[in-house]
């Protein structure tokens, strides 16, 4: 299947929903709206609709008889963002947003399922879920937490997720990392503040949050390779001091994002050590909670190459990029590929497309019928290769 392929009615109505969606933006398991349009959507269809999986979650099954089972994956979450476009289906909730384009995910795999849903020529199970809370909250792995991988049995799984700079019609899809981790820490220093004129009587909790910060940032360098791409960064700093007053609290917060598990766990441990150091050093109290966010993104090879087979399909083998830096953002779809084989791929948004978790953004309407070709033919690859065989 081809973007050229796809119904115009269906193409309308997936444009329809899109802009519904995106005037209507729900956040991190508050999707009832969302989730409710696409159950009803796909019940009518003649899926099997199972709702309010790890709260708001919705897995659409659709059965061709014996065979492999595949799931297809989309989010369906907004941001805390205002939006700034002047479309005329901008966000009617204030303070929320689609800033990410998870509404043009949702209607990508609503119109694959639909263009799959009267196939005869399958064989095997398909799954397609949609997924709660993927910004921030961890919407995958509390849908693996409530047990859907057992409930709808999947040999692998794959997912998409859109590219702003990327021209539409186009791809990126490689094996390997394709997103690095993303972890938080959180560290509150306490100590005895005092009037600024006599540093003496304090434990000056500024000094010791600024050899704190400088500490931090010589970890990475010295206990990663400079060929591994690995990056800690301390975005918060709030103390509550003033011109004359030297606090007794200040609060830190930062992030560590990385392709390697390893790197994890050594940043941690040596951020642990620091802290220690600092107290010793200056009297302080140091309390350090390193918070577990999302695994990176690692494509398993076979899986990589069907889904790149499916992409050559829909848009044409000079139109997919098969090598590229793995980028520095993260994605809660590597809790699944961590319980099961499976894919993950960018699909061009436009080149004059606002960046992603800005106020300016939106999804192109022009890359839904490419995002459902794809997830069509990787449906066809997985599921109709064993129908031939078996036939």
């Amino acid at each position: 299947m081809q973007a050229d392929d796809l119904e115009p009615e269906l193409l309308s109505k997936l444009i329809e929903w899109r802009h519904d969606i995106h005037q209507h933006p729900e956040m991190a398991f508050n999707e009832h709206r969302t989730a409710a349009l696409v159950a009803d959507v796909l019940e009518k269809a003649g899926f099997a609709v199972t709702r309010g999986v790890a709260t708001t979650g919705v897995v659409a099954t659709r059965d061709f008889g014996p065979g492999p089972s595949i799931g297809l994956r989309a989010d369906m979450d907004a941001l805390p963002i205002s939006e700034s476009t002047d479309r005329p289906y901008a966000s009617e909730h204030s303070g929320v947003m689609h800033a990410c384009g998870h509404d043009g995910h949702t209607v990508m795999l609503l119109g694959a399922a639909l263009s799959l849903a009267e196939r005869r020529d399958l064989s095997g199970t398909l799954h397609c879920v949609f997924q709660p809370a993927e910004e921030n909250e961890a919407g995958a792995k509390a849908m693996i937490e409530a047990d859907v991988l057992q409930r709808f049995p999947m040999d692998s799984i794959y997912a998409l997720h859109n590219m702003p700079g990327l021209p539409v019609g186009r791809a990126l899809i490689q094996s390997g990392a394709v997103l690095a981790s993303f972890d938080r820490f959180d560290i509150q220093i306490e100590g005895e503040g005092g009037h600024g004129a006599f540093p003496e009587q304090t434990q000056d909790t500024i000094l010791a949050a600024a050899q704190l910060i400088t500490q931090l940032y010589s970890v990475v360098p010295r206990i990663t390779s400079a060929t591994d791409p690995t990056v800690l960064s301390v975005g918060h700093c709030v103390a509550n001091g003033a011109y004359n007053v030297i606090p007794g609290q200040v609060s830190l917060a930062g992030s560590l994002r990385t392709f390697d598990a390893s790197v994890r766990i050594a940043v941690r441990e040596q951020i642990e050590k620091i802290c220690k150091g600092i107290e010793l050093t200056f009297g302080v109290r140091v309390q350090f909670d390193f918070l577990d966010g999302y695994p990176a993104v690692i494509n398993d090879e076979a899986c990589t190459e069907l889904m790149a087979a499916a992409l050559h399909k829909a848009l044409g083998v000079q139109a997919v990029g098969t090598e590229f830096t793995p980028l520095m953002g993260s994605e809660d779809f590597a809790f699944f590929l961590e319980k099961r084989p499976g894919c993950f791929f960018l699909l061009g948004n436009g080149e004059a497309s606002a960046g992603i978790h800005t106020p300016e953004y939106d999804f192109n309407d022009s890359a839904i019928a490419h995002g459902v070709s794809a997830f069509v033919n990787i449906a066809e690859i997985c599921l109709a290769r064993h129908a031939a065989e078996t036939s």
